[in-house]
């Protein structure tokens, strides 16, 4: 489609215009916004806005650049600006005291050198399968769940217990892909302390 036709298309508001605008820019316009934020998820959110501001702003567009250059130019500060917002906000996962550090110890795992790295240098001595499935060692985790801090809690019921995707929680708590992994990650790590505690 021609430039000037394409432009007259989107400012009535033809959605079959604007689907082929996506077609033809959408890909390099996700790769701009990855050069400035952190990773794709929040760089596909930079897309929808920068879309927005498109479709808000195509009756103002003057042609002094092509169509082409306006697009990345909106998709590249929009970016920047999100980019700069990141950089100055500190994840809700920082503010944890070294208490809420547990995790499994690395002397735990073999290391690369013998079997199979990363595995297991002795499984966990007691893990039989009645006791997984008794109503006693449930209660233990539902009571480990219920100790840990809300933002933790709500993920790891989400993803462990709802069997929610990665990205469908980042979307419904409005947290990033990062902040959604160490908060799973401190979770699951005070869960099976608790669990490790009691199986003994």
């Amino acid at each position: 489609m021609e430039e000037a036709h394409l432009v007259a298309a989107l400012r009535a508001r033809d959605e079959a215009a604007f689907r082929e605008l996506i077609r033809m820019y959408g890909a390099g316009m996700l790769r701009v916004a990855q050069m400035y934020v952190s990773s794709r998820a929040v760089a596909e959110e930079v897309v929808q806005e920068a879309w927005l501001g498109v479709l808000k702003g195509i009756d103002r567009f003057e042609g002094r650049s092509s169509l082409k250059t306006w697009l990345f130019r909106i998709v590249a500060n929009t970016a920047k600006t999100r980019g700069v917002r990141e950089a100055r906000s500190v994840p809700f996962s920082a503010f944890a005291s070294d208490e809420d550090e547990a995790t499994v110890s690395p002397d735990r795992f073999l290391g690369s050198g013998t079997g199979f790295p990363g595995h297991w240098a002795a499984p966990p001595s007691r893990l039989p399968e009645g006791s997984l499935l008794a109503a006693e060692t449930m209660n233990v985790v539902q009571r480990a769940i219920d100790r840990l801090p809300p933002a933790q809690r709500a993920v790891l019921t989400m993803r462990d217990v709802e069997g929610f995707e990665a990205d469908e929680v980042c979307n419904a708590l409005d947290v990033t892909e990062t902040n959604q992994r160490v908060l799973l990650h401190r979770a699951r790590a005070k869960v099976r302390a608790a669990l490790e505690e009691y199986l003994g």
